[in-house]
């Protein structure tokens, strides 16, 4: 049986890449060149789900899920040096499942997974200043563009939130052609558009918020594919982070040894 099911899974994997690439040809998007410009280390016991700069320091948040209990739902800055998280605050696993984060007027935002729930701390003391709520059923990432809070749930939708009362101000539906592009995942807002993850690729697509375009693919497989040869337990490419003042950005995923600095050439 082990053998049926280790060929079921080159299937489903051959598959799955040929419906990637017949989905990039089939709708002439671009794929964004990058240069990888450093490596740091990762606590491979991090299952990132948010990544966030403010000014020059990385920040993550991390979700813990059952089966591995060595993981915990922390949000804290990133020590580029060790790839341990300075914990700032703490979320109870038995609970709560920690999701993307974001900061805006000097607050910090963090979704959970499926308690519709959202957490917001003094940027300065991390003290837990307001909790809110939102309508989608999960949350996953969360970014913002200086006006709004922009968070992902796992579907096709993208929604905005207003940051002082968390009421939804706007939702857009992103289409890669004229195919939804579900499992949006870990977003960033970078230069005017939005960044995403795709859930259990290594994608991540670059959106246009006006009308909800994917215009442009940067794919990661190849820094995948050499991380799993060192490191075959790693889990999904999740993580985007967008440093102004290098104009790079800085991408990992769950359990990874490594973030990776990369220059985006658009």
């Amino acid at each position: 049986m082990k053998k049926i099911y280790i060929s079921l899974g080159i299937i489903v994997g051959v598959l799955m890449g040929y419906f990637l690439f017949t989905l990039i040809k089939s709708t002439d998007l671009d794929i964004l060149p990058y240069q990888i410009m450093n490596k740091y280390p990762h606590s491979i016991n991090s299952y990132t789900q948010g990544l966030f700069f403010d000014n020059d320091t990385l920040y993550e948040s991390t979700g813990s899920p059952d089966y591995l209990p060595q993981t915990q739902s922390v949000l804290g800055s990133l020590d580029l040096e060790t790839g341990n998280i300075d914990v700032k605050a703490k979320l109870d696993r038995d609970i709560y499942f920690g999701e993307g984060s974001t900061i805006l007027n000097n607050k910090i935002y963090q979704l959970t997974y499926k308690n519709q729930k959202g957490f917001v701390y003094d940027a300065q003391t991390f003290k837990e200043i307001n909790t809110f709520t939102y309508p989608s059923a999960e949350g996953w990432g969360l970014t913002t563009d200086g006006d709004n809070l922009i968070m992902s749930d796992g579907t096709d939708r993208i929604t905005y939130l207003n940051p002082d009362n968390f009421q939804v101000v706007k939702t857009i539906a992103v289409k890669r052609g004229d195919i939804a592009q579900r499992s949006l995942n870990e977003l960033e807002y970078i230069k005017g558009f939005i960044y995403a993850n795709i859930y259990q690729t290594n994608q991540i697509v670059k959106i246009n918020p006006d009308n909800g375009e994917v215009i442009a693919i940067l794919d990661l497989s190849n820094i995948v594919t050499q991380i799993r040869e060192k490191s075959p337990n790693i889990a999904e490419l999740n993580g985007i982070a967008y440093r102004s003042s290098t104009d790079t950005v800085f991408i990992t995923g769950k359990l990874w040894p490594q973030v990776y600095e990369i220059q985006v050439k658009e």
